[in-house]
């Protein structure tokens, strides 16, 4: 009778339960309901079920529920897609459709984790099929050091657990660490699994363990290896039979079904019995700290500052050298060590906010531990990561929950601005549109846009060719402004104690043209960094001050501040010529197997193209795979650039290195395989010339194809002639450098002259690529040297002396003479396209000049281009080519030239499938080296 009310009394609770709760009822939520144990209550719920008085539905964890609940849930659960279809057809989606974009919106946690596209891509999937193996998942073993967060990624796959449903949403999530009890293993085990009554001396009770309490969830066991061999013998019976028993009891078996995830920061092999990690089928192993990229430690850091934030309700504002110092200072506990570091610095920078009454946290060197504040003395180990982090960054950065404004702003303009309002004015408005945009109020723009645009003008002002005269400058910016410059110069010389020279000289004449004309205009002028350029270069400031009343004197002008704050920049200068970094260029690494075949090919590679540019990586044939990519991975590190890396290698595993460590390090790399010589001396010779990757890979691609598929071109009519001219700054300077040439040019009917801007490299040179396709682009003229293959460039300021424009009227010269040629063999070769044979030998020629690094002369490269074009003709018909007398003894004196001659001649052999032998080789190379000018 007793049992009866016992389970009538089950049942009771069970419908009062389900009033509050939807859906149904597990036996835990029951059982913590009712205050009793949940093994009479599972029992109780199971007979209610036999008799039919409940429903059951089976899953991990099992739900109960009455009769009449299920009814209202099936009614409400109809009704809610009665509903939820009709909302459907509305919207024109069916239903899969719907689920689809839920899961591409909602990320699951472990996506969200840092790193969970690069260094976590791995663990992150090693997780999920942990999670989602059925039919209850896989016990899981994380290994990693200290503080690399195996705690927070275990939470984590619990998480995700539930956001996939394999577990319920209140399923419990356990945590014990062995250490705590590390001094007294039976206690240890007695908190995993439970304790008898009368197991031992002082245990008066059963006490339930929390293997138990994490049942139809996960038990996390942090470091695992403290557990005793009893603790994991009993722990991997329970993994085998799914029952345990609790400490000191030999009779009763417990049941439970919990996913097991343990943390080591040991080896397994040391600490661990083999049965034991047997029975543990997925390992993961977390990164430390100092094997992930500054990118994600970034990020790491930018979460900790705003959950400081958070937690002073304030924001929170760092300079960039305490945050480079965070970047970079040795970190031996890694996440967790970073984290304390930054919580420590944010205490110590809200004590003096408090103390000297601040109106802002600021986080500098002051506030940085001893140790972080040695970080910042790495700087030149890591200077391109750094740069390409921090590059565009504001000098202090702001870290809010309510806005993250210590986002990277990078100077930025519209592509339909053309380049006649384009200049620092146009940048700075742009970007002060984006921010008010963002919803942000005038103070705090001026906070956050302290735009680093320093490096915008260093670039401009080293990019300025002194071999002009200054009398010539007046032909593109007027009489008066070259008067009020000099006159400027001269005064702040004499201030100064200084000499300025041709660079400070045009480029502020170029700027304050379009000054005049804005102010003139009524055009707002803003310096985002005026504070600062008042205090690092005060006496310049104080002299532009002085000076620009010259410039309103003449122009009748009343000069803002903001402007005066440009002046200095150029009055300081020197200082930022004395800092021009010299431009990266693509890495280039060769890989092969064989103790020396890579370093064998490298040497004879860099000593052709005369510098040791090239690496190499020998991959003996005793070497594991793995080895040899952690090898690769190192060198990778330390050679790689932000224009990217090209790999060489011969066969085999090698080749999907490339796209393994571009993955996991996030870096562009680009793999040729089937290696040779020759394509080793073209990668390191158009790297070292500034070619960027796609170019070089398309290249050494190209020499390993049996036929070349060639550009596709208009080989049937003529191309118009264009030149064309470029600005960086100063407004309107493109079209008076146009105007310039249509007045000096001789032979201007002859040719075309296209404006462009270049402040948009990625959209300038997208026009070139356009451009050329239609026309014969004879050069470009402007203040900035963007590299074109196979385009002359000529310096804005040498087109107002006489120099420039005799080199532009010679290329119209050169391109007419070839013209001329070109119309000659057609009429004596008939059987091959002259003008596409002319093209292929223009480019060889090119490519010789490159290869050897010298210039041809314009009449010898007539002669070559007319003695190979009949050389192909005569080869084509089948007649003998001529001897060269004493071949032997000129190769050996001019190896090198033959090689590299050799190697650019095959690309004719192979377009028009014939064979030149060594003999017609030598005529070529004699042509050349007694025919050119070294550069």
């Amino acid at each position: 009778m007793g049992v009866v009310t016992r389970k009538e009394t089950v049942m009771k609770h069970l419908i009062e339960f389900e009033k509050n709760k939807k859906g149904g009822v597990t036996a835990s939520e029951l059982s913590s309901y009712m205050g009793l144990d949940r093994t009479n209550i599972s029992r109780y719920l199971n007979e209610l079920y036999k008799e039919k008085r409940i429903n059951k539905k089976e899953g991990r964890p099992v739900i109960y529920s009455s009769i009449g609940s299920l009814i209202e849930d099936e009614v409400s659960i109809e009704k809610n897609k009665i509903s939820k279809i009709k909302d459907d057809l509305k919207e024109n989606n069916s239903l899969n459709r719907n689920k689809e974009n839920l899961v591409s919106i909602n990320k699951d946690s472990l996506e969200m984790l840092v790193g969970a596209k690069h260094s976590l891509k791995l663990p992150i999937q090693q997780a999920k099929a942990a999670i989602l193996y059925p039919p209850r998942g896989l016990h899981t073993l994380i290994l990693g050091e200290t503080g690399v967060g195996k705690s927070l990624f275990a939470e984590v796959m619990y998480y995700f657990a539930k956001e996939s449903n394999m577990i319920s949403e209140d399923a419990p999530f356990v945590r014990f660490n062995c250490a705590d009890y590390a001094d007294n293993p039976q206690l240890v085990v007695g908190q995993i699994f439970g304790i008898k009554k009368g197991a031992f001396t002082g245990a008066d009770s059963d006490k339930e363990g929390l293997l138990k309490k994490a049942d139809g969830g996960i038990f996390f066991l942090d470091e695992i290896h403290r557990l005793s061999p009893q603790g994991q013998e009993m722990l991997f019976t329970f993994i085998d039979k799914g029952y345990f028993r609790l400490l000191g009891d030999t009779e009763k078996k417990i049941k439970a079904e919990v996913q097991i995830i343990a943390a080591t920061t040991e080896s397994p092999q040391s600490f661990l019995l083999k049965t034991f990690t047997r029975r543990i089928p997925m390992t993961i192993v977390l990164p430390p700290l100092r094997e992930r990229s500054l990118k994600e430690r970034y990020y790491l850091l930018n979460e900790f500052i705003v959950a400081e934030s958070l937690r002073l309700g304030k924001s929170i504002y760092v300079s960039k050298n305490a945050l480079i110092s965070f970047l970079l200072y040795d970190c031996p506990n890694n996440i967790g060590q970073l984290k304390s570091d930054v919580q420590l610095s944010c205490a110590k920078a809200f004590l003096n906010y408090k103390i000297n009454k601040d109106n802002y946290i600021l986080i500098d060197q002051g506030e940085l531990q001893p140790r972080v504040q040695k970080g910042l003395m790495k700087i030149q180990e890591h200077r391109k990561e750094i740069e390409s982090l921090v590059k565009s960054m504001t000098d202090i950065l702001r870290f809010s929950t309510e806005d993250n404004l210590s986002r990277n702003f990078e100077l930025e303009v519209s592509e339909e601005e053309n380049s006649s309002n384009k200049s620092f004015y146009s940048t700075i408005e742009k970007k002060i549109e984006i921010l008010k945009n963002q919803g942000m109020d005038e103070k705090n723009i001026n906070d956050i846009l302290n735009i680093d645009f320093e490096q915008y003008f260093k670039k401009y002002i080293n990019t300025i060719n002194t071999s002009f005269k200054k009398d010539e400058i007046s032909k593109i910016v007027g009489l008066r402004i070259i008067r009020v410059v000099e006159k400027m110069l001269t005064v702040a010389s004499e201030k100064l104690k200084r000499e300025f020279d041709q660079k400070v000289y045009f480029g502020l004449s170029l700027h304050l043209q379009g000054s005049i004309e804005r102010i003139t205009s009524g055009k707002k002028i803003y310096h985002p960094k005026l504070n600062v350029i008042r205090v690092q270069c005060r006496e310049e400031f104080i002299v532009a001050m002085e000076i620009v009343k010259i410039l309103e004197k003449e122009f009748d002008l009343d000069v803002p501040l903001d402007e005066i704050g440009y002046v200095t920049m150029f009055l300081a200068a020197c200082d930022y010529e004395s800092n021009e970094q010299l431009e990266e260029k693509v890495g280039v690494l060769v890989m092969m197997h064989g103790r020396s075949t890579a370093s064998s090919m490298v040497e004879v590679a860099n000593s052709l193209i005369g510098e040791e540019y090239i690496q190499a990586l020998d991959m003996p044939l005793t070497m594991k795979a793995e080895s040899m990519l952690e090898k690769a991975k190192e060198t990778i590190k330390q050679m790689y650039t932000k224009k990217g890396l090209l790999i060489l290698v011969d066969m085999g595993s090698l080749i999907n290195f490339g796209d393994i460590i571009s993955s996991e390090l996030d870096i562009k790399i680009k793999t040729i395989d089937r290696v040779t010589t020759l394509s080793v001396i073209e990668a390191g010779r158009k790297a070292i010339n500034g070619r960027n990757l796609e170019s070089i890979y398309n290249s050494c691609k190209e020499i390993g194809r049996t036929s070349i598929q060639m550009p596709k071109e208009d080989y049937t009519g003529n191309k118009e002639f264009i030149i064309i001219t470029t600005c960086f700054t100063g407004e309107g300077a493109a079209e008076r450098i146009k105007s310039r040439i249509n007045c000096g040019l001789k032979n201007i009917e002859k040719v075309k002259i296209i404006p462009l801007d270049i402040l948009d490299k990625e959209d300038f040179l997208k026009k070139v690529g356009l451009l050329k396709e239609k026309y014969i682009i004879l050069a470009v003229v402007g203040t900035v040297n963007i590299f074109i293959e196979g385009v002359a460039f000529i310096s804005a300021q040498d087109i107002f002396i006489e120099e420039g424009i005799k080199r532009l009227d010679e290329l119209i010269d050169i391109e007419s003479d070839f013209l001329k040629v070109r119309k000659a063999l057609t009429n004596e070769i008939k059987n091959l396209n002259c003008i596409k044979l002319i093209s292929d030998i223009r480019e060889m020629i090119r490519q010789i000049e490159e290869s050897l690094n010298v210039k041809i002369q314009h009449d010898v490269q007539v002669g070559i281009l007319i003695h190979v074009s009949f050389l192909i003709d005569k080869i084509k018909h089948g007649i003998n080519q001529i001897e060269f007398k004493g071949l032997e003894e000129y190769r050996c004196k001019h190896f090198k030239e033959f090689i590299l001659i050799r190697k650019n001649l095959e690309v004719l052999e192979k377009i028009y499938k014939i064979k030149i032998y060594d003999d017609e080789l030598a005529y070529i190379v004699r042509m050349v080296i007694e025919n050119c000018n070294i550069n």
